[in-house]
């Protein structure tokens, strides 16, 4: 095997492919990996993993105002956001040498370069015309953000990839979408100072998730004095004097804002890579089609991520990488089952959600059972903010199986972290009632909750 073949050649070194590549190594595979811009991908360079840190900046405003009920005594706090970008890129640059690393220890070749299929068993880099051969080919080149060519005025917008790189902190901040990324800014900026408004064209934010926390979300950010407008339509965006105007479709209301951020969704990375001509037919948004084992119909041409636009989640991608390469290279072929899936939402406050939602349940299960309940958290007891957590079990009454849980308050995603396993078990409430709480929790009223929710 000369320099240019190998047994695995990866294309996107993103989580899903960095996993990959890196078990296929270590499964004795000779393997390539070649990322066209920053090893690490979405996640770790402008996605997940940024975006925390700066919810943990925003978070601080909350911490502050708390820290009075408590007893403290603090001067009048500024912020100082050139300050947390730097800091921010520092994090980011210190862990993409480490993920860089990681491969070469690995064994892994790491080539810098845009890479395209030229063959099932052929790769072409762009633009200097290098060829590889490999045994088998993966895709793992994630998504981009949505454009909007049809708004007019949209050259005057930003999407999340511009937003963790601003000059300054904009005083006033138009989202519009209500999904993950959306919500998740909106909190980030307002938590941060900025007037922000989120508008999202369906009937209420994040589409998919269960109402209550669907409802619950909502209250709690108009309550932070962000104005979310539900059913709304950016119909143009004009620049003026006064900053960005942006009109509403309907009813012509004129929004002012210092930028405008669009999060409607992400479209699978998968644009002139070269798989048409291999017969490989992409899907709805340009999704590469592949079975349980990630392989599409070329036998030797396998996709993970959020290229095959399945579940679009970081973790998911890494399942997928390193199920792939157990089965290619280590000789246990495995899928990955996207039929339960743990996550969270890290707004603010923050929601963990696992299994069904309420809907869903009813809509596949002849009886459910509910049991939910709202509180003020522990932590807030002492002062005067006003939010809410809200904690909800959704049970078949047929066999007591819990079949979805879903959290609103502090520390949610860590708990849905370890709900997971135990309904990934098939945990029933019976088996929840008869665990000893951990006191005084907010998890604890997860094993409490006994009484039927009725309307």
């Amino acid at each position: 095997m000369n320099a240019n073949e190998f047994d695995l050649f990866v294309i996107g070194a993103g989580s899903g492919g960095v996993r990959a590549a890196r078990i296929a190594a270590s499964h004795g595979a000779r393997v390539a990996i070649a990322e066209e811009f920053r090893v690490g991908g979405t996640c770790v360079i402008r996605g997940c993993v940024p975006k925390k840190l700066l919810v943990y900046a925003s978070a601080f405003a909350d911490h502050f105002e708390d820290a009075a009920s408590f007893g403290w005594t603090l001067g009048e706090p500024r912020f100082d956001w050139a300050k947390l970008v730097a800091n921010k890129d520092r994090e980011i640059e210190r862990l993409e040498g480490v993920y860089r690393s990681n491969l070469e220890k690995a064994g892994v070749t790491v080539i810098e370069g845009r890479a395209v299929v030229d063959g099932p068993h052929r790769v072409r880099l762009e633009p200097d015309e290098r060829h590889f051969i490999a045994r088998n080919i993966l895709i793992a080149t994630g998504a981009r953000p949505n454009p909007a060519p049809e708004l007019e005025g949209s050259e005057h917008t930003i999407t999340s990839n511009e937003a963790f790189h601003l000059a300054q902190l904009p005083k006033r901040l138009i989202v519009v979408g209500g999904g993950y990324i959306a919500v998740e800014f909106a909190g980030i900026f307002a938590g941060l100072g900025s007037e922000v408004t989120l508008l999202y064209r369906g009937e209420e934010i994040l589409r998919g998730f269960d109402d209550d926390l669907r409802k619950g979300l909502r209250l709690e950010y108009e309550r932070r004095g962000i104005r979310v407008l539900c059913n709304a339509v950016l119909e143009r965006i004009e620049r003026t004097g006064e900053g960005l105007v942006g009109t509403l479709a309907g009813s012509g209301e004129r929004l002012l804002a210092d930028e405008v951020l669009l999060a409607i969704g992400r479209a699978p990375n998968s644009s002139g890579l070269g798989l048409e001509a291999l017969g490989i037919e992409l899907g709805r948004h340009g999704a590469i089609p592949v079975d349980e084992f990630s392989r599409t119909k070329v036998p030797s041409i396998y996709a993970v991520g959020d290229v095959t636009d399945r579940a679009n989640l970081t973790p998911v991608a890494i399942r997928e990488g390193h199920a792939f390469a157990d089965t290619v290279f280590g000789g246990r072929p495995t899928s990955v089952d996207h039929s339960l899936i743990p996550t969270a939402v890290f707004s603010q406050p923050e929601i963990g959600t696992v299994g069904l939602t309420e809907a869903e349940a009813r809509a596949r299960h002849e009886v459910v059972d509910i049991y939910k309940t709202s509180f003020r958290p522990m932590r807030l007891s002492l002062g005067s903010r006003q939010e809410r957590m809200l904690m909800k079990l959704v049970v078949d009454q047929r066999t007591d199986r819990v079949l979805g849980c879903h959290i609103m308050g502090p520390d949610a995603g860590e708990m849905a972290q370890l709900l997971g396993i135990a309904m990934g078990m098939g945990a029933t409430k019976a088996d929840f009632d008869r665990t000893i709480a951990v006191h005084p929790t907010a998890a604890e009223e997860l094993v409490t909750m006994r009484s039927k929710w009725t309307d």
